[in-house]
């Protein structure tokens, strides 16, 4: 039954988000990125279970998971940027000729606003 990961999701979401926050502290900021791309893609997986009562396909793709839940139309510009934004820092930051591209983008005000977002996507899942 699909409804037995959602509970899970949400506690990776919460530990992914925590872990960010540790990476932010140390500096490692292509671990923010990484772990907070992990946040929104658990998330998104929470709410297509909600949408289509079955398991979400296995994809790491966040724009794919946005437009299976149908959830494209109800994201704003801004929302839809930022799941552009976070794309990258899942697949390409494990290759090296993406990952120094990738690090001198993330600084430390970058990482800063990923972990600020996604804590107030999470609170939102939370009060769901």
């Amino acid at each position: 039954m699909p409804y037995d990961k959602v509970s899970y999701w949400i506690d990776m979401a919460d530990y992914d988000l925590k872990t960010a926050k540790a990476m932010l502290d140390t500096k490692r900021f292509l671990y923010v990125g990484f772990m907070c791309h992990q946040v929104i893609e658990k998330l998104l997986k929470v709410f297509f279970v909600f949408q289509k009562d079955e398991v979400p396909p296995y994809t790491h793709n966040l724009a794919y998971l946005t437009e299976l839940i149908g959830l494209n139309e109800e994201l704003s510009d801004e929302q839809r940027a930022f799941i552009r934004e976070l794309r990258p820092l899942n697949i390409e930051s494990r290759y090296p000729e993406d990952k120094d591209r990738i690090m001198q983008a993330l600084d430390n005000k970058n990482a800063s606003r990923f972990i600020q977002r996604q804590r107030s996507c999470l609170n939102g899942y939370k009060r769901s």
